[in-house]
């Protein structure tokens, strides 16, 4: 499972701009592209360039988007240049971040690529515990600068993910109950706007509203300052793993723990199937399993001492708990995760519940899954996260006590089909038992998206739309939930 999606900060789908990159204006095309490098600290990338095929990769190996030019951004300036001269011309804009949003939205075909990646600047004010990190800076980078001052900002729980585009979607993790969400700790940002302005989002507080979990459909961000907390260096960790055949008893002990749980702990119960680890008994190989999964963001005795409910339930077949460092907490689920290499196919829902019948398709489900590497994941919210009200942030009504990931992860072109169909089966199943609204960092392919933002933001869709309005009347930035102008 994964708290990873980083697309950068841009918006989502709608009609394309024409390309101009083709026909009888590819001379003069190519003397502008050779202005705009000749502007730039950083590079423009080209579909000729020997690195091309490198740099326009991301991180689900599903997706395999050409675009026209790939400006690898040096700095605020770089991306200035970069807006206006796709702008000018006509060209569709993604930004990238980290890449990492799971629906390819950091690349587009035949437009021009925002690459925020060299931007990778990190700088923590231990006495006013902030820190203030650029837009390409991921997860683990934040981290290691952080965790050098015993400090931290909620994030993801994949390091590799960059920063921008988690924040922007809200960004669950970790310290999700204790600390909120990473767009809960936003104090301030820069954000490079359609019409090729820099602004300080936290001198407009409809923008900074609208950046706490509305998306990238406002602007390319440049800077992020958040609030950080005291946690670590040293945590306690639980990992504890029942049989397929345990599940739904192991499920509803769970969720009754889960309900009366400290804030200290954010925890998951994890649907998967038996890795081929020495830690799993043999047996469970490739068999149905659940895991349980918990953090606890206080001193490793006290966590220890609160983790026990957890493991003390039914009768698991490996229990891997332990103290550990919160950096290597942070990195526990990155090798599930590699880039290039798999394909990923992710919804959610947002639950009402974990009622029995729930439980009983959940298992059945991951039973039917087509592929090993897939997972359902049951987030426990509550805590810090559900104390911010619906309206107080973009993000929205937070009251759902439990989110459903459903991931489809494989390797296999082959399965692209059965792993999509899958995740779209449990997706349905879970619509009863469901808010209506889904964690938009987990997009699947922006299928049904308008209805999607929707159900999801509620009633602050209309707020949200008139920012959108006001910083970006065209929807330039349309490549991540798309937030329309009208």
């Amino acid at each position: 499972m994964s708290g990873a999606c980083d697309g950068g900060a841009a918006g989502g789908p709608g009609a394309l701009f024409v390309p101009v990159w083709s026909g009888t204006d590819a001379a003069v095309t190519q003397n502008t592209v050779e202005g705009l490098a000749n502007r730039l600290r950083g590079r423009v990338v080209r579909p000729t360039d020997a690195d091309y095929d490198r740099v326009r990769a991301v991180w689900n190996g599903m997706v395999d988007k050409r675009p026209a030019l790939i400006v690898r951004c040096a700095g605020t300036s770089d991306v200035l240049e970069a807006v206006r001269h796709a702008r000018a011309r006509g060209l569709p804009v993604a930004v990238r971040g980290g890449g990492h949003n799971v629906s390819g939205a950091a690349v587009c075909d035949d437009g021009l690529v925002v690459d925020l990646t060299p931007m990778r600047g990190v700088r923590v004010d231990p006495a006013a515990g902030t820190v203030r990190a650029d837009g390409g800076v991921t997860i683990g980078d934040l981290d290691r600068e952080t965790q050098a001052f015993g400090l931290a900002v909620p994030m993801g729980v994949v390091t590799e993910t960059g920063i921008a585009g988690l924040t922007l979607g809200g960004g669950l993790g970790w310290l999700r109950r204790k600390y909120g969400l990473s767009c809960d700790d936003l104090i301030s940002a820069d954000v490079v706007t359609a019409d090729g302005r820099v602004v300080a989002a936290e001198s407009d507080p409809e923008l900074m509203w609208a950046l706490k979990g509305g998306g990238g459909n406002f602007g390319v961000v440049t800077s992020f300052e958040f609030r950080a907390h005291p946690v670590g260096p040293e945590v306690f960790f639980a990992q504890v793993i029942h049989a397929g055949r345990d599940a739904r008893s192991a499920l509803r002990a769970y969720r009754e723990w889960a309900a009366a749980a400290p804030d200290e702990i954010s925890s998951f119960a994890i649907l998967w199937h038996g890795p081929p680890d020495e830690a799993v008994p043999a047996e469970h190989h490739g068999a149905p399993i659940v895991v349980f999964a918990a953090l606890h963001s206080g001193s490793p005795r006290e966590g220890e001492e609160a983790l026990r409910p957890l493991r003390a339930i039914g009768t698991p077949i490996a229990d891997l708990s332990a103290a550990s460092s919160y950096l290597e907490v942070q990195r526990f689920f990155d090798e599930d995760y590699p880039a290039h290499v798999m394909r990923y196919y992710w919804k959610s829902r947002y639950l009402t519940g974990l009622p029995d019948e729930l439980i009983d398709v959940l298992v059945e489900l991951n039973e039917a899954a087509p592929s090993p590497h897939s997972t359902l994941d049951v987030w426990q919210l509550g805590g810090a996260f559900a104390r911010v009200g619906a309206q107080d942030t973009a993000f929205g009504d937070r009251s759902a006590p439990f989110l459903l990931g459903i991931e489809a992860n494989w390797e296999d072109p082959a399965d692209d089909e059965a792993c999509i169909a899958w995740a779209r089966r449990v997706h349905a199943a879970a619509a009863p038992f469901s808010t209506g609204a889904e964690y938009l960092n987990f997009p699947g392919l922006y299928e049904d998206a308008d209805r999607t933002v929707r159900d999801t933001f509620g009633a602050n869709l209309d707020r949200l739309a008139a920012v959108k309005r006001r910083y970006d009347p065209d929807n330039l930035f349309r490549f991540t939930h798309n937030i329309r102008p009208s």
